[in-house]
């Protein structure tokens, strides 16, 4: 496929967070081996972390709204986004993610989430960052290289 095109991302991004969450809860059910209590703090932390992923994720939507381009990682980008959370981050809503994964694991006080990061870390930088960085090359070229040299893909 061309990537000028579109980008041709393998997985909807949400989806490996969602499912390490889940086994992460579904194995603590079964071996509670791996506690992650921190007492008092686990809800007040975790819920932190899941407010910050959001919010987040709510700037870089509104962003995106004022840009006129799409969230939908297999839809063509309209334009270059890199204000907004974009000056600090190439990638604010998977940064967000991993904000409302590590509030999760503090909110289910386990560690066992935490065993899934470098699969889950491995889609999402090889299976949809990729595309979408070889999407916006051909798609914007020099501004998008200038913009790559100047901002981290994290933080």
């Amino acid at each position: 496929m061309n990537p000028a095109r579109r980008p041709s991302t393998l997985v909807l991004p949400p989806l490996p967070y969602a499912l390490a969450l889940y086994a992460g809860w579904w194995l603590d059910r079964h071996w509670q081996a791996w506690s992650l209590d921190f007492g008092s703090l686990n809800r007040p932390l975790g819920g932190l972390l899941v407010a910050v992923g959001l919010t987040l994720f709510a700037w870089t939507l509104i962003t995106f709204w004022r840009h006129r381009t799409t969230v939908n990682p297999y839809k063509a980008a309209n334009s270059l986004a890199t204000d907004g959370p974009f000056r600090f981050s190439r990638n604010p809503i998977y940064l967000g993610d991993w904000f409302i994964y590590a509030g999760v694991t503090l909110l289910l006080a386990t560690l066992w989430p935490i065993v899934f990061i470098p699969p889950v870390w491995l889609i999402i930088r090889y299976g949809v960052i990729r595309h979408e960085e070889a999407h916006l090359t051909a798609r914007f070229g020099q501004p998008y290289e200038d913009y790559r040299a100047h901002v981290r893909r994290w933080l």
